[in-house]
């Protein structure tokens, strides 16, 4: 997993993760398509203990949090890089009532993208 070489560690250890093969079995894919989403920006991955992991948030039930794939876009082509991007996500956001991640959790998509934008430009 080319991103995962230098993923990053700063995520609150409190943070829930699954390991590359548990998100695979959720999503009932590969271990390879999730190496796959993780270089495609629909996921992001951390190190924990020196293997790939994906926080746990990011998986609702067998699927992506709706909404977050192009949350990571918009901030990504607004010029911040995965670490900035994770801790905005679990971290919050002055402007928002709770953590970003919670909000697209919800099903609040659209307002955290808003919120995005407007940080990336």
């Amino acid at each position: 997993m080319g991103e995962v070489s230098g993923s990053p560690t700063t995520l609150s250890q409190d943070v829930a993760v699954l390991s590359v093969a548990e998100v695979a079995k959720r999503l009932a894919v590969s271990s390879t398509r999730v190496h796959q989403l993780v270089r495609d920006g629909q996921l992001l991955s951390v190190r924990r203990d020196g293997a790939a992991a994906i926080p746990a948030d990011f998986l609702d039930g067998a699927a992506v949090v709706k909404g977050l794939p192009g949350t990571i876009t918009v901030l990504r082509d607004g010029g911040y890089d995965d670490a900035d991007i994770l801790r905005w996500l679990f971290a919050g956001d002055d402007s928002l009532p709770g953590p970003p991640i919670a909000m697209l959790r919800d099903g609040r998509h659209r307002e955290v993208k808003r919120r995005a934008q407007v940080m990336a430009f």
